[in-house]
């Protein structure tokens, strides 16, 4: 599994963005920030940030990066959406008032917006990740949307004490409710990074 030299992209088009590059190059990741179509051929992966998602939507629609994209993800693309960035990846969004938000579904999870509520009831919360060692992961939701159904090809990878699902992968997609950049622990970002240097070059 090679690692050297990855080109991992985070889309700069709203949110985020900018603590998802501090990690990356925290780890000695190669980042480029995305927010034109013909960059994303240079890259091994791709985050999706935390923000508004009906936001990211529209921008990804204006620059001309949704149809690009939703190809490239077709053919193993490693995706990984936090927050918003979940919400853009889903199959479908359940409580959408906007029939012009449409995700680019890509992995087979149905998605509520800000499920938790508003911005006053954003919390932290130590979390079980399995895949990323014994230790509780510090998680911190913001207006976060959570996962109401999976597919059978999706792995769960988290859940609250309620069995909230929060985490989950499929295949080289992988979505998080929470922030990961909001913390000093890399630890998830690093997983990522196994499954960008793993599908490296396949797609």
């Amino acid at each position: 599994m090679k690692k050297k030299n990855l080109k991992i992209g985070v889309l700069a088009l709203q949110g985020a963005f900018i603590e998802h590059c501090q990690i990356l190059k925290q780890i000695g990741v190669d980042v480029r920030e995305i927010r034109l179509p013909g960059q994303l051929q240079q890259l091994d992966g791709l985050i999706m940030p935390g923000g508004e998602s009906t936001t990211i939507l529209k921008l990804m629609h204006g620059y001309g990066l949704y149809a690009p994209l939703k190809q490239l993800i077709s053919k193993g693309f490693p995706v990984w959406g936090t927050c918003a960035g979940m919400i853009c990846l889903a199959a479908k969004i359940k409580n959408s008032q906007q029939s012009s938000l449409q995700p680019l579904e890509s992995m087979d999870i149905i998605v509520k917006r800000n499920a938790f509520g508003r911005q006053v009831d954003s919390f932290e919360i130590d979390l079980d990740i399995p895949v990323l060692g014994k230790r509780p992961y510090h998680a911190v939701f913001i207006r976060a949307p959570l996962i109401e159904k999976v597919g059978s090809e999706v792995e769960v990878l988290s859940k609250l004490n309620d069995g909230v699902i929060v985490a989950a992968r499929q295949g080289n997609l992988l979505v998080s409710s929470f922030h990961p950049e909001l913390t000093a622990d890399t630890r998830f970002h690093q997983y990522f990074e196994n499954i960008v240097a793993s599908q490296r070059g396949e797609y």
